[in-house]
Order: structure tokens, then C-alpha cells, then sequence
């Protein structure tokens, strides 16, 4: 998928401003599938519309300039559902808080205790937008009880493991000097 699709696929359920589309992408209920800015939602808008797969209307605002709203059309429609059938690439999971624990022979307990809570507290966050966007989606939708499920147990596992991380994370900053190695305990665990 890219910003293309991702563009066609929130006109296919609103219209929208170029603003309205890089919102609901990063902060709204299409945040959760495709990496869009605003330097790549304006060319995809602008290359959809070249190829009359969407149609742009001024709308005056009282006292501001009149602001583009985008809709797709039928054509757009074909290409979203062509779009739609390719194999979807598998999903990426980044996470700066690994790294850290990667490198956890550089930090000292309070360092790894103070990045497992800001971790924590992100996740939970997630849980909250998650909620607070139910009402955005369909009723009955299954999409938000695979999002909860996925967060929930993200923030189960860390809050099961959290001792064992930090305790991990001390004794690979103590031996560290040495170059000795502990277990990691994410292998030991799978084992």
C-alpha cells in the first residue's frame, strides 16, 4: 500500500481537505496502515486528480481562503478496489524502546526503569486513542478488537517481563566493562 491508496481510501468514506486526510492518517483511524505526510499526501492528491481519479471543489470560509475538498469518483473507486486486491506487504513494527534495550549494557536500572515507564505509559496512550476512535468504526467492526487485542497484549507482556527486563538491563550494564554476556531473557523465555 502507499499514500495513494491511503488517500483514495478515506475519499472513498469522506470527502476531505488535504489537512482533513494527513489528520485522519496520522492522528485519526487511518494512522494504524500507511506512513503519509504532508509532502507525499499533496503530490497524491494532486497525481489523483491529473488522472481524473478524483475531483477537487473550492469551499469559501468566512475570512480565510477557500480551502480544496477532494472527492473520488468512479474511476477512483475502480482503482481503490484494484489497489485493494494486491497482496498486502507485511506489517513493520518499529520500536525505539528495543533499541534501548538492545543497548542496555550503556545504561544503568534507573535509566532502563524510566524508559520501561515512558514505554508504558505509550502504550497505554495507544489504548486510549484506540477507544476513543470505537466510535468512529462501523458497529460491529472486528477492526478495533484486533487493535485492542494487539495493544492489550503488548502492554500485558511488558507489564509481566518488566522486572525482568531491568534486572536484565543491570546485569548486562554491570558485566558490560567485562564483555561478558547474561542469557538474553526475551531467547531464555522462548526456549
Amino acid at each position: 500500500m502507499n499514500v495513494r491508496t491511503l488517500c483514495l481510501a478515506i475519499l472513498h468514506h469522506q470527502d476531505a481537505t488535504g489537512y482533513e486526510i494527513r489528520k485522519l492518517s496520522t492522528e485519526g483511524k487511518y494512522a494504524y496502515f500507511v506512513d503519509a505526510s504532508f509532502g507525499s499526501i499533496y503530490p497524491a492528491l494532486a497525481k489523483l486528480e491529473d488522472e481524473g481519479l478524483v475531483s477537487c471543489r473550492l469551499e469559501q470560509q468566512d475570512g480565510k481562503p477557500a480551502r480544496k475538498v477532494y472527492s473520488m469518483n468512479e474511476e477512483g473507486r475502480k482503482e481503490l478496489r484494484a489497489n485493494l486486491r494486491e497482496s498486502p506487504t507485511p506489517d513493520v513494527f518499529r520500536s525505539e524502546f528495543l533499541l534501548i534495550a538492545m543497548c542496555a549494557d550503556l545504561l544503568d536500572k534507573g535509566d532502563m526503569e524510566r524508559a520501561m515507564d515512558v514505554h508504558l505509559g505509550q502504550v497505554e496512550d495507544e489504548l486510549q486513542k484506540l477507544n476513543d476512535m470505537k466510535d468512529d468504526l462501523p458497529e460491529g467492526s472486528w477492526m478495533h478488537e484486533f487493535g485492542m487485542s494487539c495493544v492489550t497484549g503488548h502492554r500485558q507482556w511488558l507489564v509481566d517481563n518488566r522486572e525482568r527486563i531491568i534486572t536484565y538491563s543491570a546485569e548486562q550494564a554491570s558485566n558490560a566493562p567485562h564483555k561478558q554476556k547474561t542469557a538474553d531473557p526475551l531467547t531464555t523465555a522462548a526456549e
